[in-house]
């Protein structure tokens, strides 16, 4: 029986994962979340009975020591976070007590011998690019938004735990991963929201920057892979697609699959947090998977099939 703890469990992401390895056999799963962005609904409790959830804020250490000493976890996934461009942008003090939750979560771990932690970091670490793709190990990590250092402290949480205390990592730097369930603030639902609506399609700029799309199948399979084949260990893989899509032709695309009269409306360009390319080396990735990745038009269609999450 492996006992398996997912922190911001009731995520987009962490939710899809907590489903997967809920049906690994003789796994044990908690997902723990402060729900102040998460849905329980995302993780069907009703339809996985191996799966239990605990309302907690892990940057409250009583919060999450709790668990920790009554379920005492053996693998943990670190998936809490603030998340989003516009907020936390426009609230980067809350993406600063994140650092709260990392320090907490790898006390706790240390101490209570889990035997690996699996962290959630973003391809935002890479800040405006400067090599093609992104490579894991040779591209410089030089982001200054609040969210991205906040992501960077935590690998080095990690990679210093590990050093001084032998407790094993893995970190994940994902790029842009949209689905079914994905939270409508998010630029690919919130693209096929409008659309559904005829209302206006909103990009900032030209809407030339460029973004590689993941559909949370891969994502999860890849994560999981790493789990479940004991890779990636102590080290770091880029979880992403790599064929690079301008942000005005994903929205001609939702157009297009929709059958919309919605019309493309362009913003002034963002301040802060809108890099010109994003492209992220994933033969890493492709190893875990071990087949190709989904099409960003079957992807979407996928999605489009329901889109119940997305309208709520």
């Amino acid at each position: 029986m492996s006992r398996i703890l997912v922190t911001g469990g009731a995520g987009f992401i962490p939710s899809a994962l907590t489903i997967r390895l809920s049906q690994l056999p003789g796994t044990e799963l908690l997902a723990v979340d402060n729900l102040t962005t998460g849905n329980l609904d995302k993780l069907e409790l009703g339809r996985h009975p191996a799966i239990r959830f605990i309302k907690c804020d892990v940057n409250r250490f009583e919060d999450i020591s709790s668990v920790f000493y009554a379920f005492r976890p053996e693998f943990v996934f670190h998936y809490a976070a603030v998340v989003g461009v516009k907020r936390t942008t426009d609230h980067p003090v809350n993406v600063l007590h994140d650092i709260d939750g990392i320090r907490n979560v790898l006390d706790l771990c240390k101490n209570s011998g889990v035997k690996r932690v699996f962290f959630s970091s973003s391809s935002e670490v890479y800040g405006e690019p400067v090599e093609f793709p992104q490579n894991e190990h040779t591209t410089p990590l030089n982001s200054k938004l609040p969210y991205a250092i906040v992501k960077n402290v935590g690998e080095a949480f990690l990679r210093s735990y590990h050093h001084e205390y032998g407790l094993d990592y893995t970190i994940f730097r994902f790029f842009n991963t949209y689905g079914p369930k994905q939270s409508k603030d998010f630029v690919v639902s919130k693209f096929i929201r409008a659309a559904l609506k005829r209302e206006d399609i909103t990009i900032y700029g030209d809407g030339r920057q460029t973004r590689t799309f993941c559909f949370i199948d891969d994502n999860i399979e890849a994560t999981a892979n790493a789990f479940r084949n004991g890779e990636v260990i102590n080290d770091v893989a880029n979880i992403g697609n790599d064929r690079e899509t301008c942000i005005l032709d994903l929205a001609k695309l939702v157009i297009e699959l929709t059958g919309s009269k919605s019309k493309i409306v362009h913003l002034p360009p963002l301040e802060v947090g809108d890099m010109t390319r994003r492209m992220p080396d994933i033969a890493r990735m492709r190893q875990l998977l071990g087949r190709e990745l989904m099409p960003l038009r079957h992807g979407l269609e996928r999605v489009l099939a329901d889109t119940s999450h997305i309208l709520d």
